[in-house]
């Protein structure tokens, strides 16, 4: 696909995505979160695009954390943000050491990982006067982590596409939630960015890569599985699943009359009713 296909492609994932939950506003600062990776260089590139030509302008602020990993090359980010002229900051703090220390031999560092770096930023972007933090989560990751907390946490949540901290001081902002990796793959490969790898935990076996691999099978068979995933996202019924703090349990039941210990009586079968198909309104995002 070509470049310029691509980008428009990839601004009206992020547009539509920014209508739908009110990501940005005109006077906004945001600081986007800038770790070498593809998502991150074309989230970056997207929101730079949109600041030059929306009506409501808005400011963009690269920042990089360099995070102490052994020969983390930081000089190639702050050359890509002389190069292209944004606004950046360069941060330095050793999170590395810390996670080593903290996650036992054999574990993965990511949700340590995340969470110290998450407060670096959020303290950061005060100091930067940014009213928000644009991260570069797309698609794939947001169901990826549907399943995996539901698989191995025993709970149903993602990644929101807006979310206000617990202080309430700082808010995060997905804007490539709708945006599928393979696209934002191959935008990346055709602008060159200069990609940095996380070496971190590349040799550990990561949850993530079982769960990936599992959606990228089912894809394989349907291609509606991950557009399919992600609408259960917007889709949710909360009466049809288990959280009684969702519902009041008694007022649901009603005047049952299992409840004084009689049985209802049998009903009648209907000759002519026959079981609905389900209607499957998978969403269009690939």
């Amino acid at each position: 696909m070509e470049t310029h296909v691509l980008e428009a492609r990839l601004l009206k994932h992020v547009g539509k995505a920014i209508a739908d939950f009110g990501l940005i506003r005109g006077g906004d600062r945001i600081m986007v979160g800038i770790s070498g990776g593809k998502d991150s260089y074309t989230l970056l590139h997207l929101l730079r695009r949109l600041a030059a030509k929306s009506p409501e302008k808005f400011e963009v602020v690269a920042v990089n954390l360099d995070q102490g990993h052994p020969g983390f090359p930081a000089q190639v980010l702050e050359d890509y943000f002389k190069g292209i002229g944004v606004e950046y900051k360069m941060l330095k703090q050793d999170t590395y050491s810390i996670v080593k220390r903290l996650v036992p031999e054999g574990k993965t560092y990511c949700s340590v990982c995340s969470k110290l770096r998450r407060g670096i930023l959020y303290t950061a972007s005060h100091e930067l006067n940014c009213n928000k933090i644009a991260l570069g989560h797309h698609r794939e990751d947001l169901i990826e982590t549907l399943l995996m907390s539901a698989l191995y946490s025993g709970s149903l949540k993602s990644m929101p596409p807006f979310l206000r901290s617990k202080d309430g001081r700082s808010v995060v902002i997905r804007p490539m939630c709708y945006a599928p990796e393979d696209e934002i793959a191959e935008f990346a490969q055709k602008m060159e960015f200069p990609i940095i790898p996380c070496n971190l935990c590349g040799s550990q076996e990561l949850m993530r890569t079982k769960v990936k691999k599992l959606i990228r099978d089912l894809h394989a068979e349907n291609r509606q599985v991950k557009g399919n995933l992600l609408n259960a996202l917007t889709n949710v019924v909360p009466s049809h699943l288990m959280d009684t703090k969702l519902f009041d349990v008694g007022e649901l039941r009603g005047n049952d009359p299992w409840l004084d210990g009689d049985e209802p009586e049998e009903a009648e079968p209907c000759a002519t009713a026959t079981p609905a198909e389900p209607t499957l309104t998978p969403l269009r995002v690939s």
